[in-house]
């Protein structure tokens, strides 16, 4: 006979995802939000500020949703095939697809409402992607999906770390999983340390976003530093590149969910191209792409330097 445990985690596979396991409410470790709290105060997170805000909800699912006994913690691979690789500029994979937020939402809502239909309960629930101040990688890392790597990134011994995550915090008591078997799934290798042209990565264990180019062309609103914008190259908007060298990654399987569907006219888009549109075809063009998250100013300041770096 079933377990309410195991056909959660059916429906959740039938819904799409890859990856779901489930962890208790409480906080997280306290080493996890020490080590955060540190990251902060040497300003490693730039000018995301809102990294510095709701501290204590971040780590504590219960401060989301008083009645919180259980999160579901599920993920999504979204590693695309070589050949959608190599756009005229460089995007990060992710941002290829038209916005996540939307469709893995979604999903988590049906996942509720299957809740409710199959234990016939009142069901409190709060369902985040990424959007609400919440340790993700963390509790994920707890449920067992993962181990957290040197690139900082939610990674799966068998799908690597191309990954979107996405929660379901609920009042239903849960049997947990647990967490990977602590080794150091890194041990000998430092290739994505190797990777990072700007040195945002580092074996201190601390990632220095304000060198980060995801940072750069993404978060970070004013002028570029000089000395990075050669480092950025044909970065567009994001990098992948301590994703791409990851060992975990290069035996990963491709994405093969009917959400993740390319957009030819955005992949072919050359610098100086993006430098000439409108912010009306910019609005049609990007209308469900997370690139739109950038506005068309920044994104033409990225081209520009991309521009650049191609001469």
């Amino acid at each position: 006979m079933q377990t309410i445990e195991d056909k959660i985690k059916q429906k959740a596979k039938n819904l799409g995802f890859d990856l779901v396991s489930i962890t208790s409410a409480v906080p997280v470790d306290s080493a996890h939000i020490e080590h955060f709290k540190k990251w902060l105060a040497g300003g490693c997170h730039g000018k995301m500020n809102w990294l510095a805000k709701n501290i204590d909800k971040r780590f504590n699912p219960a401060l989301l949703l008083p009645t919180a006994k259980s999160v579901i913690c599920t993920a999504l691979n979204y590693k695309p095939a070589k050949t959608a690789l190599t756009p005229a500029v460089k995007i990060a994979s992710y941002a290829l697809y038209p916005d996540y937020h939307n469709f893995i939402k979604k999903r988590l809502f049906e996942l509720a409402d299957f809740i409710k239909n199959q234990t016939g309960k009142e069901l409190q629930f709060k369902v985040c992607v990424d959007s609400a101040p919440l340790a993700e990688r963390a509790l994920a890392r707890r449920a067992g999906l993962g181990f957290i790597g040197r690139n900082h990134l939610l990674t799966n011994p068998r799908l690597g770390s191309f990954l979107l995550l996405g929660e379901l915090i609920t009042n239903l008591l849960l049997k947990i999983d647990v967490p990977m078997q602590k080794k150091d799934f890194c041990k000998g290798c430092c290739r994505c340390i190797d990777a990072c042209q700007t040195g945002a990565l580092s074996k201190n264990l601390f990632f220095n976003a304000r060198k980060c180019i995801s940072y750069l062309t993404i978060e970070h609103k004013g002028r570029i530093p000089k000395k990075l914008k050669s480092k950025i190259n044909s970065h567009i908007f994001g990098c992948d590149r301590c994703i791409l060298a990851c060992p975990y990654n290069k035996k990963a399987p491709v994405c093969r969910s009917r959400d993740f569907k390319l957009s030819a006219e955005r992949l072919n888009l050359s610098p100086k191209q993006i430098l000439k549109l409108s912010q009306e075809t910019f609005n049609v063009l990007f209308t469900d792409s997370p690139l739109s998250r950038t506005g068309l100013r920044q994104l033409k300041r990225n081209a520009l330097i991309c521009a650049k770096n191609a001469i």
